[in-house]
C-alpha cells in the first residue's frame, strides 16, 4: 500500500511535510521547521539565512525562499537533494514520535501527493520525481539501520 501525504493537518502522516511544526537544531540553530532549514540554505553564507529562519510560518520561509529578488547560492540545484535529506533526517533524529511512525511505515512507498511539484512531489501526471517521498523512505532505512 502507498502512503500518500501532502498537508501538515493531515492524520497521520501529516508529519511527512515540511510544513509540519516540528523543529529541531542543525548547524547551530533551531529551525522551527524543515521547510525553514531547506529555504534557509538557498541563502547560506549572507544575512537572509537568518530572516528566513525567523519566518512566522513554514508558508513565509517558503515565500522568502522562493523569492527571486534574493541572491540564491550558485550551487543550489546541485546541493539542493543533499539539503533535503540532511533536514528530513534530522527532524526525525530529534523526535521520537515521528520516528516511530516512520519506521512502521514498514517497506511500503511513501508519496508526496502534490499535483503542482513535480520535482518534490508526484506532479500533475503522477509521475513526478517524488523526491521527498524518496527522502523519508532512505531516512526510513538510515534509521533503521541505526536501531539494530
Amino acid at each position: 500500500m502507498t502512503i500518500y501525504f501532502y498537508g501538515a493537518d493531515e492524520v497521520p502522516y501529516g508529519c511527512f511535510s515540511n510544513f509540519s511544526d516540528h523543529g529541531f537544531d542543525l548547524d547551530g540553530s533551531w529551525w522551527p521547521t524543515s521547510e525553514h532549514y531547506f529555504q534557509a540554505q538557498k541563502f547560506a553564507g549572507t544575512r537572509h539565512v537568518d530572516l528566513v529562519r525567523r519566518a512566522r510560518t513554514p508558508l513565509r520561509a517558503a515565500e522568502l525562499g522562493r523569492d527571486g529578488s534574493r541572491p540564491l547560492r550558485r550551487d543550489w540545484e546541485r546541493v539542493k537533494d543533499d539539503v533535503m535529506r540532511r533536514a528530513v533526517g534530522a527532524k526525525f533524529r530529534a523526535h521520537a514520535d515521528l520516528r516511530e511512525l516512520l519506521l512502521s511505515t514498514g517497506d511500503e512507498e511513501i508519496v508526496e501527493d502534490t499535483t503542482t511539484d513535480h520535482y518534490w512531489g508526484r506532479g500533475r501526471t503522477g509521475n513526478g520525481k517524488n523526491m521527498l517521498g524518496k527522502i523519508l523512505m532512505r531516512t526510513r532505512s538510515r534509521l533503521r539501520d541505526e536501531v539494530r
